[in-house]
């Protein structure tokens, strides 16, 4: 038989080395807390026609271009996703269209990778005055001039969709964001009456219900705007 005195108990037998921490550990899960300060958008990545429900066959609501009119990025707020009989994944999105506040449904594939902007832009047109918020503070606050009475700045929640440079014309300032908004009222304006936010070269009109439509800031207000606002910032 075999020398037991050559057997090792299991009990005394070396152990095996301590495992080496990983590189990337996940943690227990946690909420994601209040997102009601949160847009989430995505840009489209090509035309598309946008539908009154999450089908193929259903009625068409807009048809939609892969730039804007100012030849930037279409960024579209997300408001739901599901997925239709055959599987495919749509989503409801917020319209540039009249009326304003339009959503429609359009394929997830039309669009590019979420976006998430936790900044918030409100603009007061009872007391002229916009208020740029994160995370639901307060970082600026400038007082503005905005549509007079026949050609009132509508009402509603928008998106910032691009920032503009290089205007020929001295009165929109040094920069200016364009939104999805749109006039009811100057609907044979170019590209269709977006509203913008932009500088000025008379000052001294703001604040006031002065504009066609647009917002309009100080020169020095714009400029500060232009470095804290975020395009896909909901306004």
């Amino acid at each position: 038989g075999d020398d037991e005195s050559d057997q090792q108990p299991a009990s005394q037998a070396p152990g095996l080395a301590a495992a080496e921490r990983p590189a990337l550990e996940i943690g227990a899960p946690e909420p994601l807390g209040d997102d009601s300060h949160l847009t989430r958008w995505a840009p489209l990545r090509h035309a598309v026609r946008a539908r009154a429900r999450p089908e193929l066959t259903a009625p068409v609501t807009a048809h939609l271009r892969r730039l804007t009119p100012e030849g930037t990025r279409h960024p579209l707020p997300i408001h739901g996703r599901t997925l239709d009989a055959d599987g495919r994944a749509w989503l409801r999105v917020s319209l540039p269209v009249l009326p304003n506040g339009t959503r429609g449904w359009i394929p997830r594939r039309s669009v590019g990778a979420y976006e998430l902007v936790r900044h918030q832009l409100v603009v007061d047109l009872d007391a002229l005055k916009l208020t740029l918020l994160r995370r639901g503070r307060v970082v600026m606050t400038a007082r503005v001039g905005v549509g007079q009475q026949r050609w009132p700045t509508p009402r509603g929640r928008y998106i910032v969709r691009n920032r503009l440079f290089g205007y020929d014309s001295p009165m929109y300032g040094p920069v200016a964001f364009g939104t999805s908004a749109r006039s009811a009222k100057l609907t044979d304006w170019p590209a269709g009456g977006f509203v913008g936010i932009h500088g000025t070269d008379r000052p001294g009109l703001l604040p006031g219900r002065v504009s066609h439509g647009c917002i309009r800031l100080r020169n020095p207000d714009m400029r500060r705007l232009a470095r804290l606002l975020p395009v896909g910032t909901s306004v």
